[in-house]
């Protein structure tokens, strides 16, 4: 009798479009699954990223019979013990191509190895895999732009015929850790893959839309309307791969599914990106901005502060921050406009806002995240981006027209009708007066910028 196989879940919390369980299925028909509670990825995540992972843990627990071995600890003394316990002589994975995912996974393979196990690495969490696609130098891409070129060239598979029957799931042996009770004031998604698929099939009929009306394309900046597809936390935990989407709209044309397309390749660039600049999660893309001075002190702690809390006195950054604490997400076009204020009305560091985001977003992802911020900040993957300086009052009269999106997350403001309620200084009971003024601020970033530009 061929000897078990052990499926460690991590960024792939399904069964269905799973490579690893056929790659485990090419040897064995028993499996044993397993997730390992690290304490090192666990101390950074905000309690709503946590209450969302233990609620797609409970979902697989669930369609795996309630088989689900969750084990806490350091990966590298848990997976080969677990595997010694079951007798098996392979563990199968989903890549990580993170900076901490990589040297887990080289040390996991090299504890497995003294032992004669080994550690099976097939498929990853992206539709093109991180180092898959090079530039004609051989190396990665700083432009998005030549990278989704590549990316649309190199394509990717048909989605993995795979199901809860693909392995037959051993019980697990004792002890199984109990999952983490988080308690949190978030309104989060619902968990799991059953949730994640049925949100995708309710989105996606948008695409069939025969009509003129705008669709995503051009909606998706609206922080007003429900016209994101909300897939994002999903996607950051593996409930859905991306590849099952590009397929299932392998025959969809027009601007809608070409800008969804587009969107899922900027998710693998920063991926790619930070593959290959690993310090790029913690330093600049453009060495150059090392030199570019930040505030700091205690009238900047207390503007940080104003901004975390969402009371800077204009309601489109305010309306993002208090929608971030409220839902543990914010709307895309939001996260822009707030990460500029912060760095270049404040003069705060990115990595500041950075890391609030990591605490508080569900969908929270390092690559995405961190890259995200660069690129509004002026360090990342662009040519030119150090004039980008957003105009809170002008963002919020385009992207929120009627207000709506602001009276809904900033209740002070609700007695201002219409796209008057952008305007900072309204005077309204409660809300804070403006803690800087933009035109002086958007300035003085443009000189600090000029200084090392030619660098």
């Amino acid at each position: 009798m061929a000897a078990p196989a052990v499926i460690w879940f991590r960024r792939d919390l399904r069964l269905r479009d799973l490579p690893t369980l056929l790659s485990a299925a090419e040897t064995t028909g028993d499996a044993l699954a397993l997730f390992v509670l690290d304490p090192a990825l666990l101390r950074p995540s905000g309690a709503a990223r946590v209450a969302f992972l233990a609620g797609c843990l409970r979902a697989l627990d669930d369609d795996l019979g309630g088989r689900l071995l969750v084990a806490t600890g350091d990966p590298v003394d848990v997976v080969p013990a677990v595997a010694a316990q079951v007798g098996a002589r392979e563990v199968h994975v989903s890549a990580d191509y993170g900076p901490y995912g990589s040297r887990r996974d080289a040390a996991v393979a090299a504890a497995l190895a003294e032992n004669g196990r080994e550690l099976v690495a097939t498929g990853s969490p992206y539709a093109v895999a991180p180092g898959r696609v090079r530039s004609s130098s051989g190396g990665g891409y700083r432009v998005f732009t030549a990278y989704r070129r590549a990316w649309y060239d190199h394509g990717w598979r048909a989605p993995a015929d795979t199901d809860a029957d693909t392995l037959h799931w051993l019980t697990p042996p004792p002890p199984r850790d109990p999952l983490p009770e988080v308690d949190v004031d978030a309104t989060l998604p619902v968990p799991g893959e059953a949730a994640a698929r049925a949100r995708w099939a309710d989105f996606r009929t948008g695409f069939d839309d025969t009509t003129d009306a705008p669709g995503y394309a051009t909606d998706r900046d609206r922080p007003d309307l429900d016209a994101t597809s909300r897939l994002s936390a999903y996607l950051k935990f593996g409930c859905l791969h991306p590849r099952t989407l590009l397929h299932d709209l392998r025959n969809a044309t027009g601007d809608d599914a070409a800008t969804f397309r587009s969107e899922l390749a900027w998710r693998d660039f920063y991926a790619d990106v930070l593959h290959h600049r690993p310090e790029t999660a913690r330093r600049n893309y453009d060495a150059r901005f090392d030199a570019l001075p930040h505030d700091s002190g205690p009238d900047a702690d207390r503007d940080f502060e104003a901004w975390c809390t969402g009371r800077t006195g204009y309601p489109i950054v305010d309306a993002g921050m208090r929608q971030l604490l409220a839902e543990g997400w914010m709307h895309n076009r939001v996260r822009m406009i707030t990460a500029s204020f912060l760095t270049k009305d404040l003069h705060l560091p990115w990595w500041r806002g950075a890391r609030h985001f990591m605490t508080h977003l569900v969908d929270g992802d390092l690559a995405s995240n961190q890259h995200g911020w660069q690129w509004t900040a002026g360090s990342g993957t662009d040519a030119a981006p150090y004039f980008r300086v957003f105009n809170p009052v002008t963002q919020g009269r385009r992207f929120d027209p009627d207000g709506d999106y602001v009276r809904r997350w900033v209740p002070e403001l609700r007695g201002i009708a219409g796209g008057r309620v952008h305007l900072p200084g309204s005077g309204a009971p409660g809300y804070p007066a403006p803690i800087v003024d933009h035109a002086t601020e958007r300035l003085a970033a443009l000189d600090r910028y000029a200084t090392i530009k030619g660098r």
